[in-house]
């Protein structure tokens, strides 16, 4: 609950933590051995032989070849966007051209991005609807301990309708 308050905090306010994305920026040469096969596929994931030369002459995580890729007539476009940054590849298929590009927005990116399930694995997506359920719980617990405990505090009402009422106005006259 702490890291969503937080990263609830770093979404309203970007400005107080910009940051300096950190960006790779990789070019290499695809032999022509290895192009002429790509030029007649046109669809579909790329053979292991070309993902093993990029892997090698990169030298860079490139989980992205295991996505299907965007083909066109010109060139294969890989694009995978991650938590607080993105990835993209492109092989030029008229000149074997391999251009590769990461960028790391910084660790802000990263959270917010963790917030809102953007970007983000499966299983992290789960985990958010798992913690939801569990906080809705964790409210509904809250209000009936509230009404056991109202009769001894006669303004335990007046402050929760408060509590409920002035995110209510704000939205009204506000936004």
């Amino acid at each position: 609950m702490m890291l969503f308050a937080i990263t609830g905090i770093t979404l309203n306010h970007p400005d107080w933590f910009e940051s300096d994305p950190k960006e790779v920026y990789l070019e290499a040469q695809l032999p022509g051995s290895l192009l002429a096969p790509l030029a007649r596929q046109q669809t579909g994931p790329l053979p292991n032989v070309i993902e093993q030369w990029l892997d090698q002459q990169l030298n860079h995580e490139l989980a992205m070849t295991k996505i299907t890729p965007e083909w066109s007539t010109y060139e294969i476009y890989f694009q995978q966007p991650i938590p607080g940054g993105d990835r993209w590849l492109s092989i030029n298929l008229d000149d074997g051209l391999v251009t590769y590009s990461s960028t790391d927005r910084g660790w802000v990116a990263w959270l917010n991005d963790l917030h809102k399930g953007r970007n983000t694995h499966w299983l992290w997506i789960l985990f958010l609807d798992i913690f939801s359920v569990a906080v809705l719980v964790f409210c509904l617990t809250g209000l009936l301990l509230l009404q056991i405990h109202s009769k001894n505090r006669p303004s335990t009402w007046y402050i929760t309708a408060g509590g409920l009422l002035l995110p209510v106005l704000i939205i009204l006259f506000f936004l």
